[in-house]
């Protein structure tokens, strides 16, 4: 659904995602003449720009949430994936072309255009087995990761980490215990295997350590709050 133009362009950045407050502050740093800009200067500039937004949880007006940041930079539904910015170092980024329509834009209170379809050659896949590659696939394009780069932890629904395992709702007791296992083996895999440097998912999305890092934060948060969940899937397991 298209975004209506807001009467106050000012007052509807706002209202911006999490990755369009990213692209605004990517912007503020590119007029201020530091492009091509770090990593963690964006951090920071996202953080000044929108501390509740992305102020570290218990100490927002002190210290930014870099994990959230990378992710939202780097993530599946991220300003990388988007086209909306290019990396052009170690952790040096720059806006490209449609970055810079897209906060033209956001500015006019018009919201972004559509983000371009970008794939990329068979060439560039490599670096990982088929099924860690799989995995990684579906880790990222989940439902689960989406509301959390969102920050809409609160919205997450067991639906959504169920997806986020590869679990169907009638598993066995034995079979959620060792897709849990599995899951947690295949991301300490994945990471050992980009100690190095990023590689490319057969999708042509880009994926690194820092990835990795918050799917495995994620994948532990869900067997937290879902704990009671679980037990019950087993339980109900058992009985049939």
């Amino acid at each position: 659904m298209a975004r209506v133009k807001h009467p106050n362009p000012s007052a509807s950045l706002e209202d911006c995602t999490v990755p369009e407050k990213i692209l605004l502050s990517a912007h503020d740093l590119e007029k201020a003449g530091e492009t091509p800009f770090s990593a963690e200067a964006l951090i920071v500039a996202s953080w000044k720009r929108y501390p509740k937004t992305f102020g570290l949880k218990g100490f927002a007006e002190h210290y930014p949430d870099s994990n959230k940041i990378l992710a939202s930079i780097m993530g599946e539904k991220g300003l990388a994936k988007k086209g909306w910015l290019n990396k052009v170092g170690q952790k040096m980024y720059v806006l490209t072309a449609d970055g810079k329509k897209a906060v033209q834009r956001l500015q006019a209170g018009e919201g972004p255009p559509p983000p371009p379809v970008r794939t990329a050659p068979p060439s560039a896949f490599k670096g990982l087995p088929g099924e860690l590659d799989s995995v990684l696939v579906r880790l990222l394009d989940s439902e689960a990761l989406y509301k959390h780069l969102e920050d809409r932890k609160q919205d997450i629904a067991f639906g959504d980490a169920l997806q986020f395992w590869g679990l169907p709702e009638k598993s066995k007791a034995d079979e959620i215990d060792n897709q849990l296992s599995v899951v947690r083996k295949q991301l300490d895999e994945s990471r050992g295997k980009l100690e190095k440097s990023s590689l490319i998912l057969t999708n042509g999305r880009s994926i690194s350590k820092d990835d990795v890092d918050l799917l495995t934060q994620l994948h532990a948060y869900l067997q937290e709050r879902f704990a009671r969940h679980l037990n019950l899937m087993r339980q109900r397991a058992v009985k049939s």
